[in-house]
């Protein structure tokens, strides 16, 4: 079985809907599926809903997809960086769905894992616990999170083998992993793919049974808040 597609677009041929699910790897501006993000706006899908840690910034990422008015809602973490993203927000043109960063974590995971719900201590007492079933145990409180369960997957690694074995570069291995695993379809965007048997199994993070079509691209590095010092400062 052949994963590897020629180009973003091939690799998302015939699995984009309005309306759909998607989960989205990547930490800041650190590992996001930044060529099949653009190639979801220039598929024109829309009405969507993306569980990802954040939206990026306004030009790059997820942000793309806000200008174009794609996106439904938002099930995220954190949205400081992007001003388009609270102005939807704050008019009530976008849905936003606050989760704590290891609680939308473990609700991929779990999704991934078939897990349909469980209990953690986050978020108790807070606005995150309204409307959520509420146990205790050891006489401490929890509440019930659900596994999340998407219709597709989009993440990007450092390395494929033919396979679609991953791995991935620090920060983008913490929402990538488990961002692959609770889609009913994942694609992933690499860097490099390697023939199959040449990746130390000791150094995979992701194996390739969860892996459905591969694409290799070219990257752009970003950085999200670039600070530097005069050269006055430096010397």
């Amino acid at each position: 079985m052949n994963k590897i597609y020629g180009s973003a677009a091939e690799a998302l041929d015939g699995l984009l809907f309005d309306g759909m699910f998607i989960a989205s790897g990547g930490f800041g501006l650190c590992g996001i599926p930044e060529l099949l993000l653009d190639a979801i706006k220039q598929a024109g899908t829309k009405d969507l809903t993306f569980a990802s840690n954040n939206a990026g910034v306004d030009d790059f990422g997820i942000g793309i997809l806000l200008q174009t008015r794609q996106v439904k809602k938002m099930i995220s973490s954190y949205v400081g960086e992007n001003k388009e993203f609270m102005r939807q927000y704050l008019s009530g043109e976008l849905e936003l769905e606050f989760n704590p960063q290891g609680t939308l974590a473990e609700r991929m995971r779990a999704g991934g894992a078939g897990i349909p719900g469980f209990y953690t201590k986050t978020g108790v007492g807070t606005q995150v616990a309204e409307g959520k079933e509420h146990k205790d145990f050891n006489g401490e409180t929890f509440i019930l999170e659900t596994g999340m369960f998407a219709d597709l997957s989009i993440v990007k690694a450092w390395k494929a083998d033919e396979t679609g074995n991953l791995i991935f570069r620090k920060a983008a291995r913490n929402f990538n992993p488990p961002a692959a695993t609770c889609g009913k379809v994942c694609v992933v965007e690499v860097e490099e793919i390697v023939p199959t048997g040449s990746l130390d199994p000791d150094h995979i993070h992701l194996p390739g049974v969860y892996v459905h079509r591969i694409v290799q691209g070219e990257h752009e590095k970003r950085i999200e808040q670039r600070t530097v010092r005069s050269r006055e400062d430096a010397q």
